[in-house]
């Protein structure tokens, strides 16, 4: 029996989705069976049927948390975080999806001025709090537009010792007690005070404003500093030449991936959202008959402004779209218990009587090439598949009374068949 809207589901549970309704999160749907893949309750909002979930919700971070990171990679343009703890949600120290370990920060979401790569700001391994600004197709982050955003630590690359904030020197921000190192840093308010703010310390990030000659002078101009290591300052100086053997990475390596393996490109598909109708592109080859939603949609869903109406304009796009998949495909038959010495051509001829037929398969051993005892017959239009059961359906071929009904993709038809087919033998 199919479970309906207030019933406790587990993982297997057939679903009931009344006729209008859409299937929602935690509901698998193939070939028009859906399934529960959560425990949980089922519910209903706004015609959408969804699993209430009755375990820890996943611990995926979504636009405008607060998450704590380190810094695991620097390139020219993008500095990569690993995070280890969602700051704004209960729950938030929870281990993340693999896919959403880590998140990037582009060089414009540093720091409010211009700085030539994100490696003027932060160094590998420094602490920062950040904003995810993107969680689709994959995470971005900001640590810009708040006092609380950027470094929270951080340790001198030369003597490995913990920075201190220093004012000092304009654009100077934070210098080692043991060593002579001083540097920039976007500076969180709690840096130097755990997770604590409100210390006024941003006010020495600068934003808006101008570097100092001698700061200027020491950013990393045309990517020079990103693929250093910590202690690459201390080895080599601020200012140098990147070596011969980076460039020609990084020439053939654009944009690398962790642990020095490039990120492969990924492939976008062309597609129309079944939401809005505009045109758009996704990462993934568009199922027909199943959602497509461009970026803005898609936030609009997510963020529930998605109305009644744009929702019930969608199901019906979808309706026709699998519709006229369905057209197109044509209807297969499975055709059980006959007679094994039938050819195609006689069961061409019994089943043409009740329309055109797109194929005939009859199933035969790979070893010794004899039928099976079971075929398929496709029918273009699925009134005349629906009438050649009708008419077929026990019916008597060559003293064989034959079972004729809709093909299963799971190929439960063939299975049975199979069995009915062994104990005639």
């Amino acid at each position: 029996m199919s479970a309906v809207v207030g019933d406790q589901v587990t993982p297997g549970s057939t679903v009931s989705i009344p006729s209008g309704s859409s299937v929602g999160e935690g509901i698998f749907e193939k070939n028009g069976r859906c399934i529960a893949t959560l425990p949980g309750t089922l519910v209903e909002n706004d015609g959408n049927i969804s699993i209430e979930s009755s375990r820890l919700p996943i611990n995926s971070p979504s636009v405008d948390d607060i998450v704590i990171g380190q810094v695991t990679r620097l390139n020219e343009n993008v500095a990569e975080i690993r995070i280890l703890h969602i700051e704004s949600r209960q729950g938030g120290h929870r281990n993340l999806p693999a896919l959403q370990l880590f998140a990037d920060i582009h060089v414009s979401e540093v720091v409010d001025r211009f700085i030539p790569s994100p490696g003027d700001a932060m160094r590998m391994r420094d602490i920062v709090r950040a904003r995810i600004v993107k969680d689709d197709p994959i995470l971005k982050a900001s640590t810009k537009g708040g006092a609380s955003l950027g470094v929270l630590s951080a340790s001198c690359p030369t003597c490995g010792v913990m920075l201190d904030v220093s004012d000092k020197k304009i654009d100077f921000n934070v210098d080692c007690s043991r060593c002579d190192y001083t540097a920039y840093r976007v500076l969180s308010d709690g840096f130097g005070h755990g997770h604590e703010t409100g210390f006024g310390l941003h006010k020495l990030n600068r934003s808006g404003e101008r570097w100092s000659p001698e700061a200027e002078a020491k950013l990393g101009h045309d990517g020079a500093r990103p693929y250093l290591s910590p202690l690459a300052d201390f080895r080599r100086g601020a200012n140098h030449d990147i070596p011969p053997r980076v460039a020609s990475m990084r020439s053939s390596n654009r944009g690398g991936g962790r642990g020095g393996q490039s990120r492969p490109r990924m492939e976008m598909h062309e597609a129309v959202c079944t939401m809005c109708g505009v045109k758009t592109k996704v990462p993934f080859k568009p199922t027909p008959g199943k959602p497509i939603r461009c970026r803005d949609c898609m936030d609009k869903v997510k963020q529930g402004k998605a109305t009644k109406e744009e929702l019930s304009k969608e199901r019906e796009t979808i309706s026709a779209m699998r519709s006229k998949l369905e057209e197109k495909m044509g209807v297969k038959l499975f055709v059980g218990r006959l007679p094994y010495e039938i050819s195609e051509e006689e069961l061409s001829k019994a089943f043409s009587e009740h329309g055109k037929i797109d194929s005939i398969h009859i199933a035969k051993d790979r070893d010794s090439g004899k039928s099976k005892g079971f075929a398929f017959v496709t029918f273009p239009s699925k009134d005349d598949a629906k009438a050649a059961i009708k008419a077929m359906n026990g019916s008597e071929i060559k003293g064989r009374k034959i079972v004729v009904e809709e093909s299963s993709p799971s190929g439960s038809n063939r299975d049975r068949g199979g069995r009915r087919k062994q104990s005639k033998r």
